[in-house]
């Protein structure tokens, strides 16, 4: 069997890093039935903090091919992935096309390889927001429509696949694979020290560094989508919020997203945040880096869907700075750690109080227990 997964966005490394560790343990139990294994890289995160320092650190193989579709809009990502992996396909023939998450290389890969007539399996499929003006919406339905296996995170993706009327034998319930890789990495994170974490990403090291006390209270901020940041008068107000209250009250650490720093420079609000004493920008962190801190930290603000996964597990109370979710498994009311805020900061204020009264409660729902990858790989084999 010949099969090629394809990575293209950041948030797709750490799924795709577990899946290549259990090919590998397949082909050395069963070597009757080994699997060849071609890993392409789109390209579309490509620089070194925000793609090649995930592959040296969380041990993924090299890519076998590499894209470098770069940025763009995402017509122009999706329309050049495919004509480019469109070509690799028909030079590799593939017996299966794996594709992970939601990124544009997702969809644009799921496509090309239908119209060659090429199997596709979904890895985490059956999210949904709800949100159509979400691109990763977008994504998800075409590629999941598309997929002849559909490997879930959840029981809610399951229902939600058989919803749209996906047949039962295409629908197969294997666990959170982003979990495999937090287990698989849980101690090494354990390990790092937080004053290096700091030292070492600082944005501004000029700067002087506040005396953080990284035994006590502080916040961890990542926020990146274009819904919080594109609009001044969304950001703005979010930003007095957290140098005004939450920084008086306790240390914010934040590795500021390039797009996130980019908005608040064209708006005039770079310098409010540099000036603020007990606010720590740091570059974009790798895996190992932000899980240390998320495990420690007392609370969690964010607009990233994996982060609101890995505070379920942690017990991190976590504040999802958007108004849906495609993981609402995470959420308090399934029994996770997760409140919905969006970007309102009256809203966002109220549950910031009512999250730093709560016990931190360590969650795992049904099959988040590291073995997913292995599942997936099984299921790829029973279906040759």
């Amino acid at each position: 069997m010949k099969i090629i997964s394809v990575v293209g966005a950041r948030p797709n490394f750490m799924k795709i890093a577990p899946f290549a560790k259990a090919i590998s343990a397949h082909n050395s139990a069963d070597p009757d039935r080994p699997i060849e294994h071609i890993l392409v890289h789109t390209g579309q995160h490509y620089d070194v903090r925000m793609s090649e320092g995930f592959f040296h650190s969380l041990g993924i193989p090299d890519p076998d091919i590499n894209l470098e579709i770069g940025s763009g809009s995402h017509a122009e990502q999706v329309g050049q992935t495919m004509i480019a992996f469109e070509k690799v396909i028909l030079q590799e023939k593939p017996d299966w096309v794996v594709v992970v998450g939601d990124v544009n290389a997702t969809l644009a890969c799921s496509v090309a390889a239908k119209k060659l007539c090429v199997k596709v399996c979904h890895i985490e499929a059956g999210l949904r927001s709800g949100d159509m003006t979400m691109p990763e919406e977008v994504n998800r339905l075409v590629t999941d429509r598309l997929s002849d296996l559909l490997l879930t995170p959840d029981a809610i993706s399951g229902h939600n696949l058989r919803a749209e009327g996906v047949s039962e034998e295409k629908i197969r319930f294997v666990g959170n694979i982003m979990i495999d890789t937090l287990e698989a990495n849980r101690d090494k994170a354990a390990q790092l020290s937080m004053e290096d974490i700091l030292r070492e990403n600082l944005l501004l090291p000029e700067k002087e560094t506040p005396a953080v006390d990284l035994s006590g209270d502080f916040a961890l901020l990542t926020m990146h989508r274009p819904s919080n940041v594109d609009q001044k008068e969304v950001l703005e107000p979010i930003l007095n919020f957290l140098t005004g209250e939450v920084a008086p009250r306790m240390p914010i650490i934040w590795p500021i997203h390039p797009r996130a720093r980019k908005m608040l420079e064209n708006f005039g609000l770079w310098e409010k945040a540099v000036a603020c004493a007990n606010l720590v920008l740091l570059h974009p962190i790798g895996y190992h880096e932000m899980l240390r801190l998320n495990m420690q930290a007392s609370i969690m603000l964010t607009d990233s869907g994996g982060l609101q996964e890995e505070c379920c597990v942690l017990g991190t109370p976590c504040l999802t700075l958007r108004w849906n979710t495609e993981r609402p498994v995470t959420l308090k009311e399934h029994g996770g750690a997760s409140v919905l805020v969006g970007n309102n900061v009256e809203r966002i204020r109220e549950e910031f109080h009512t999250a730093l009264e709560s016990d931190r409660m360590p969650q795992r729902p049904e099959l988040w227990d590291g073995l997913t990858a292995a599942r997936c790989v099984s299921w790829l084999v029973d279906s040759e």
